[in-house]
């Protein structure tokens, strides 16, 4: 399975999480601009929905994580 680059996955959750607070954008630019991350995400972790996307790309950044974590310790 093709894995997107964990920066990739953290700027959209960045983006998807800031956009869901409500910050910086009017009401109608924010709404396009969540739809664009939104389906972003589902394209980069093959998913179809934005529920499953995030459990995949947060899944995704944690298996990383820990995969370098289990390499330090080596």
């Amino acid at each position: 399975m093709l894995m997107a680059r964990p920066a990739v996955l953290e700027e959209l959750l960045r983006r998807y999480d800031e956009l869901k607070a409500g910050r910086g954008k009017d009401a109608r630019e924010a709404a396009r601009c969540l739809e664009d991350v939104s389906y972003t995400l589902c394209v980069t972790t093959g998913t179809r929905d934005i529920a499953s996307a995030l459990v995949a790309a947060r899944g995704q950044l944690r298996r990383l994580v820990a995969d370098k974590a289990a390499t330090a310790l080596s």
